[in-house]
């Protein structure tokens, strides 16, 4: 079940090729075409080492290279390139270097243990949506290190890895409240009660009282076993002085999302998904929660679920769903020991209607068609995109413009319901930390959640640090790179590379509708200020801030294939 272009019997082929993609795509190699009396390739050097390859330039400049084609030549002619002595020659701190080198091992490792290990069906297209969770096994199909999962062996994979589908109790601890932090929808006993049923609420309380403790005195923490196993002696202290109490697994048995810190419940399908930190790096970020973020996620959700009530074109013309955050707790300053409680995607499911993953519309089933060939071959493909455009785009479109927030749509955020194929509704996910606004652009403003009350640190953050922004440009750029430049451009590679669908016709289509959708709502002026349809736009360069080692945003210009005039170069 590969993406385009992918070999699932060589790993270390795709890691080489996504790094060199990214590479190429950001500028940090100086390429040039070369004609040779057997086609075309990109040629660069790295230190005394040529590479070659043939490849394609898809939509907004995204670099697409042919699978093995990949060649190097230190001077002793064309053979297929090696990711070691590519990684050993990036324009990076030789630590840098190393770790990167690690995380694409680990890529390698953990993908072709997928395939050794685990039965993956013949078919994910019957799967229900937490079936297509632990399918879904191919990652970010831009970023080199989509398996880095620092600090996972074998044996965590098994146990831990959404693609293992394993189920596992959480593990509890039980924290001093006068160093737990939370929000709750309810009083404590009410909140957990409903949360964990009686009989593990009951349980949990008497492992409590056997250690002297009680919930006067203690709060109630859940943590993914995982980061138990690698935080607890780091609380050592805090446990022999009792400002911890170890209360060990108990509860609902939970299995692992696409994103692996997010956990569905496996028992009760229809409760909670809970978001946990983990001391890992996968692809670009540690994923840890962010401390501020935490215990504001109940104020963001509850300001972006009265928006969406309060207009009806996303009940009827733009139809979206939110799964709101309305639980969060920390009890720390690093994120290592927080959670996030998250709505099910379960109980919003109407009979006939199935829900999946949208990154599942980009993929390759084993039988070498779109996991969507079915839809497009009783739909049509094109009557089939116009929806697509119309349910999934243009939801997240409208919020933006017509209420000035901006979303992180990208391919595991979005869930799309369909019917037969058949695009209903976007349901929209993972919002503490992915939000955005400029107060001035804001159709609300009096909605916002009053932040500097909900956390000390947003009293003197600076404008870009946490949700307020200062230009239209980061809107744009935030909306547009998740959704178009590292998302939706995977559909229309797909549907060029196998529908026939040429890609300048996908964005074409698209950049007409949303021309369209602003004259409907006599939202041009609006529109208008965001440059949507500028030649070029800058977008992030997820690959240069890892190898730069540190946290700085960095940005590049690409082509926009949503201008009616292309750039044309000089």
């Amino acid at each position: 079940m590969p993406l385009p272009e992918e070999c699932l019997s060589r790993p270390e082929e795709r890691v080489l090729r996504q790094l060199v993609e990214a590479l190429l795509f950001e500028k940090l190699l100086a390429a040039e075409w070369r004609s040779t009396d057997d086609g075309d390739y990109l040629h660069w050097r790295l230190r005394n080492i040529h590479y070659r390859c043939r490849a394609r330039i898809g939509a907004f400049g995204r670099v697409r290279i042919t699978a093995g084609s990949l060649q190097q030549n230190n001077g002793q002619g064309w053979q297929p390139a090696g990711l070691p002595p590519l990684v050993a020659a990036l324009p990076a701190l030789p630590r840098v270097r190393e770790q990167l080198a690690m995380e694409l091992a680990q890529t390698v490792r953990l993908c072709r243990w997928n395939r050794q290990q685990l039965a993956m069906p013949r078919s994910r297209r019957g799967l229900d949506f937490a079936g297509l969770e632990a399918a879904l096994d191919e990652g970010h199909p831009y970023h080199p290190c989509f398996k880095a999962r620092t600090g996972f062996s074998e044996t965590d994979h098994r146990q831990y890895g959404p693609e293992a589908a394993a189920r596992f109790q959480l593990v509890w601890l039980a924290v001093e409240r006068s160093g737990l932090r939370q929000s709750l929808p309810a009083e404590d006993t009410a909140f957990w009660l409903s949360e964990l049923g009686g009989e593990a609420w009951d349980l949990l309380s008497t492992r409590l009282h056997g250690l002297g403790g009680s919930w006067q005195q203690y709060g109630l923490l859940p943590l993914h076993p995982w980061q138990w196993q690698q935080r607890h002696a780091r609380l050592a202290d805090g446990l022999e002085q009792g400002r911890y109490l170890f209360l060990g697994a108990a509860g609902d048995h939970y299995q692992a999302s696409q994103s692996v810190r997010t956990l569905l419940n496996a028992d009760h399908p229809h409760k909670a998904n809970i978001k946990l930190a983990m001391n890992m790096v996968n692809s670009s970020s540690l994923r840890t929660l962010a401390p501020h973020s935490v215990c504001s996620a109940p104020a963001i959700s509850h300001w972006l679920t009265g928006v969406v009530a309060s207009d009806p074109l996303f009940s009827t013309r733009y139809p979206l769903a939110l799964l709101a955050e309305y639980a969060g707790m920390i009890a720390d300053d690093e994120g290592q020991l927080a959670a996030i409680w998250r709505q099910s995607l379960t109980p919003l499911l109407q009979p006939g209607e199935q829900a999946v993953p949208f990154n599942a519309l980009m993929m390759l089933e084993q039988d070498g068609r779109p996991f969507i060939a079915d839809w497009l071959d009783r739909h049509g493909l094109e009557p089939w995109l116009d929806r697509l455009f119309e349910v999934v785009v243009l939801p997240v479109w409208h919020l933006l413009v017509a209420h000035g927030i901006a979303l992180e749509a990208h391919g595991q955020n979005m869930v799309l319901v369909h019917r037969n194929g058949w695009p209903v509704r976007l349901v929209l996910r993972d919002f503490h930390e992915s939000v955005e606004y400029v107060p001035a652009f804001l159709r609300e403003p009096e909605r916002v959640p009053d932040f500097p009350a909900l956390d000390p640190c947003y009293r003197k953050a600076a404008p870009n640090q946490y949700y307020w922004m200062e230009t239209l440009e980061l809107l744009r750029e935030l909306v547009m790179d998740t959704l178009f430049v590292f998302n939706l451009s995977e559909v229309s590679n797909l549907l060029e590379s196998h529908c026939g669908l040429p890609e300048n016709r996908f964005w074409s289509r698209l950049a007409l509708r949303l021309e369209t959708y602003a004259s409907e709502h006599q939202l041009q002026t609006r529109q208008r200020r965001l440059g949507h349809d500028a030649r070029q736009l800058y977008t992030e360069s997820l690959l240069t801030r890892k190898l730069s080692g540190n946290r700085v945003d960095y940005h590049h210009l690409i082509d926009n294939p949503l201008c009616a005039e292309p750039h044309q170069e000089s």
